[in-house]
């Protein structure tokens, strides 16, 4: 990861999961202060933007040089990352794409961001985390290592936790509870120690699809020619509006065959 604030990743990369992944060699995780590549003695990489405005913009020479010095250390040059809110939107889809790649190179911007001719000349995948702005990239680029990193195999303990997660498979998740048993007068569903594994199984997925029509219908219409037929009909049983919609002429059900 390019940065120039390169000790925001120190605690982030040693702790939790991915601190285990990267003790265990099951991911390499480098960050690289781009002042470095400044090419002058006080490290400065940014200068005011040609037109006026505020802010100042982060050069291009130092980028390439950055860039292709990086790239050069390993014989896969990796899939350059821009992290920046003009980006496509990461999700769990982008995620698992990104997880099959062998390396990732992460360009963290500050201030008003980076020359466009970074762009022009690197092409680098542009990404952003959501619509708002962060203070630079760094938040955002430690949110796709997070997300990315824990599809890997063997760094999540127990592979359910990874299938099982909110939009894993395009639906969001089941509500979980733990001991003890009440909490302030609220107790726990009482399928839950039923010890009945079908059903318990079927009063999860129903609760996902509920928790997803209800706070985020759009996934259902993005998702619904992937769901299952049990999926469906529980959407159906839950909102059959946004079942129909999914379901009339043009909708997510026909447009592949458009």
């Amino acid at each position: 990861m390019l940065t120039l604030f390169p000790d925001l990743i120190g605690v982030f990369r040693s702790t939790g999961v991915l601190g285990r992944a990267v003790e265990r060699g099951l991911v390499e995780l480098e960050t690289h202060d781009l002042r470095r590549w400044a090419g002058n003695r006080w490290g400065q990489v940014d200068d005011e933007p040609y037109g006026g405005g505020a802010g100042m913009v982060i050069q291009a020479p130092p980028v390439l040089r950055a860039v292709r010095e990086l790239r050069d250390l390993s014989e896969d040059p990796g899939r350059l990352v821009m992290l920046t809110p003009r980006g496509r939107v990461f999700d769990q889809e982008l995620a698992r794409e990104l997880a099959t790649e062998d390396r990732l190179v992460l360009l963290c911007g500050r201030y008003e961001g980076f020359d466009e001719r970074v762009n022009e000349i690197l092409q680098p995948q542009e990404l952003s985390i959501g619509d708002y702005i962060l203070g630079g990239g760094e938040v955002a680029a430690m949110a796709v290592m997070e997300a990315v990193a824990r599809l890997l195999p063997g760094v999540v303990g127990d592979p359910r936790s990874v299938s099982e997660d909110s939009f894993a498979e395009g639906l969001l998740d089941y509500p979980a509870y733990t001991r003890p048993a009440e909490v302030e007068g609220h107790g726990i569903p009482e399928i839950l120690v039923s010890g009945h594994h079908e059903r318990i199984r079927r009063w999860r997925l129903e609760e996902s699809v509920r928790i997803t029509v209800e706070r985020r219908p759009g996934l259902v219409l993005c998702n619904w020619n992937r769901y299952p037929a049990e999926v469906r009909a529980l959407i159906r049983r839950f909102a059959p509006a946004l079942a129909a919609r999914c379901e009339e002429p043009g909708g997510p059900a026909t447009s592949e065959t458009r």
